[in-house]
């Protein structure tokens, strides 16, 4: 579903699910962590439906450890551990998106990335990639993230521009409720890691699109327009 939205002079993505399908390297990783406790695989489309939910989540649906699960900790070390050695072997930015980021790389437009995922995975994947955002926050950058929206402020002060210029695109709620916080317009993409149960009308974007190719054709469409 598409709307008539003003074009943004700056494109701000989430990562996971997003801008990036980061998924088979890490169901691989929470596949890992299975095996290691003698269980078998769980299917891709399972651990899919949670990566936007980060480590923890991996760790609950891969052995049912709850945070407060004495396991835990060291289920999820093991899980990031394995993540780590291997962040980009199948890992991809959505097929279309190559085109938008060439685009958005010219000046005076912008585009940058504001996730929760640590710098320390983020930064090897981004460079496996060959990707070059004008502005990079992550979950370890600042002392709150996401869903408070001081990381996309921040991403928008560093870049020089306003809150209400920015597009902030994301595959989950509190991509929503940041962008809305912030003042910038929230964009929803269907195509991320959303798990079935999720009541994706609820996140009250202000515009969603089903697929990278239709969030493409609009923003080029806009940008063109001006």
């Amino acid at each position: 579903m598409t709307a008539s939205l003003s074009s943004p002079r700056c494109l701000l993505f989430d990562l996971d699910g997003t801008l990036i399908d980061t998924a088979p390297d890490l169901a691989r990783a929470t596949n890992a962590l299975r095996q290691h406790h003698d269980l078998p695989p769980l299917p891709y489309e399972t651990i899919r439906a949670q990566v936007s939910n980060g480590g923890s989540a991996l760790v609950t649906l891969a052995l049912g450890f709850a945070q407060d699960h004495p396991g835990h900790a060291e289920a999820r070390h093991f899980l990031l551990t394995a993540y780590g050695k291997d962040v980009a072997v199948e890992s991809k930015v959505f097929s279309g998106l190559e085109r938008l980021l060439e685009r958005w790389a010219q000046p005076p437009r912008r585009w940058g990335i504001v996730t929760n995922k640590p710098r320390i995975y983020t930064e090897p994947l981004l460079e496996a990639l060959s990707l070059s955002p004008h502005v990079l926050l992550c979950a370890d950058d600042l002392p709150v993230k996401k869903p408070s929206p001081e990381p996309l402020w921040e991403a928008a002060r560093r870049l020089e521009v306003a809150p209400h210029h920015c597009w902030y695109i994301g595959d989950h709620a509190r991509d929503m409720q940041a962008a809305h916080a912030a003042g910038m317009t929230a964009i929803a993409v269907g195509y991320g890691y959303i798990a079935e149960s999720e009541k994706c009308e609820d996140w009250k974007a202000d515009c969603w699109f089903d697929s990278p190719s239709e969030l493409v054709d609009a923003l080029i469409t806009s940008d063109e327009g001006h």
